[in-house]
């Protein structure tokens, strides 16, 4: 394992606008697990930003559109945790991902997602697929689908789940390090 001086950062994204939200529990839980493998984490939680809706044109101008585009640009690794609604992740990380493009770009991108039942497991697919092709982002086959009863009574992981969580995060580190790897070779090669 890498110190955490040449550790790739990564961007923990918590979308759900919820204030009781489980996904939110499932970013606090993956910073901790970043953390815990000495990996520099980045917690970027969507409820303290007041974000404008994609419209295409002046929503970029908004000041807080800098500032978050340069958190993505400066992860080597994002982790998304959302919550499920209608079989899908939300629309805030949708909306984000709009407002910030480009920054996605080759990037690894892992996800932790809270539903209400078992049945939308497959809910983080269309995402990822638009993160493949229009960012030619490198998804990790591993991913946290938890649901209320992978929670305790106070509303955080058990311990299954948060090893599911480490396990992801683990993921996050070591796809980033060989892309970087792989990145480098290219560079050596040139």
């Amino acid at each position: 394992m890498g110190s955490v001086v040449d550790a790739p950062p990564v961007l923990v994204v918590s979308s759900s606008l919820n204030p009781a939200s489980r996904s939110h529990r499932l970013a606090l839980s993956a910073a901790e697990a970043l953390e815990g493998i000495g990996t520099p984490g980045d917690l970027l939680d969507l409820r303290e930003w007041d974000l404008p809706v994609c419209d295409g044109n002046s929503c970029y101008d908004h000041p807080a559109i800098r500032p978050l585009t340069e958190r993505v640009s400066a992860a080597a690794a994002i982790l998304i945790a959302s919550p499920v609604y209608n079989y899908d992740l939300n629309a805030a990380v949708k909306n984000f991902l709009e407002l910030t493009g480009s920054a996605w770009e080759a990037k690894a991108v892992g996800f932790l997602c809270a539903a209400g039942g078992q049945r939308s497991y497959m809910s983080p697919i269309g995402f990822a697929n638009s993160l493949m092709f229009d960012y030619r982002c490198h998804i990790i086959p591993r991913y946290v689908y938890a649901t209320r009863e992978d929670f305790t009574a106070a509303r955080e992981p058990s311990d299954e789940l948060a090893g599911r969580v480490r396990q992801l995060a683990q993921a996050a580190v070591d796809l980033a390090s060989a892309l970087r790897w792989v990145a480098g070779r290219r560079e050596e090669d040139a």
